[in-house]
């Protein structure tokens, strides 16, 4: 494989979820950066369209859907409409998700909300791989990358609901790598704290300060350090590598206890 087609993303297709902002949205400008087409899905469809719009204007190539994830007829269009109007499916981002922040106290929360959060962040994530995989397999390349989450791994107050999710996605994406190789790669990328709008709704600076005491890279992470692993997993690069979670953290630990 030559240097520059490492990361060459020319002909493939891209979905995102939740790419309307943060994290998402810094996926959905790496990649088509790279040559990918994407589709931009968000349960917002004005912050959907803003992206896209920007990758069109930028020379790359979008579409903006408005998915609610956790509505299976929406899941279903979103693929429809990314393998018609873009192409194919080569690429599946896995990023949309919810639940945590610390606001699961187990004396509260009920079943019903539990399992909110595990149908918003797995069953949504297989549900959709389940739709892409026969576009990917039938082009012979495919890559899903799941964000899941460093509470997956860390022990937090109030996170019950959140944390197992996330634990649940990082098993579902090493039995998935099983299911649907050899022609898609199935991968997880683990952000620490992340400076998004749903970070935001919880720090303060002392939980701030008290993160980086255990953080070796001395500062929170950004949505584009999160979009750069992504780009590894979703490009030829990483070719050998399925079945693996990527924790992206600045070498450390962050909870919000």
């Amino acid at each position: 494989m030559g240097k520059h087609n490492l990361f060459n993303l020319d002909g493939k297709t891209a979905i995102v979820t939740g790419g309307g902002n943060g994290i998402g949205r810094s996926c959905c400008e790496l990649l088509a950066e790279y040559g990918a087409s994407v589709a931009v899905s968000d349960l917002k469809l004005a912050d959907a369209e803003a992206v896209a719009q920007k990758i069109n204007e930028s020379g790359g190539k979008a579409i903006a859907a408005e998915c609610n994830v956790t509505n299976d007829d929406h899941l279903v269009k979103l693929a429809e409409r990314a393998a018609a109007e873009l192409g194919g499916i080569h690429i599946l981002v896995n990023n949309a998700g919810g639940g945590g922040g610390g606001r699961e106290n187990p004396f509260k929360i009920t079943v019903d909300d539990f399992a909110w959060v595990f149908k918003l962040n797995v069953f949504s994530a297989w549900r959709l791989s389940q739709l892409c995989v026969p576009h990917m397999k039938k082009d012979g390349y495919g890559s899903i990358i799941n964000i899941t989450s460093m509470s997956s791994i860390n022990k937090s107050p109030n996170m019950s609901a959140y944390a197992a999710s996330k634990a649940a996605m990082n098993h579902m994406t090493a039995n998935l790598a099983m299911d649907f190789g050899p022609e898609v790669r199935v991968n997880a990328v683990g952000p620490g704290a992340t400076k998004t709008a749903a970070l935001a709704s919880v720090l303060t600076p002392e939980i701030e300060a008290k993160m980086l005491e255990h953080t070796p890279i001395k500062r929170l992470g950004e949505s584009s350090d999160i979009a750069g692993a992504v780009l590894y997993f979703a490009a030829p690069v990483s070719e050998w590598v399925s079945g693996q979670i990527l924790f992206v953290n600045g070498g450390g630990i962050q909870t919000l206890d």
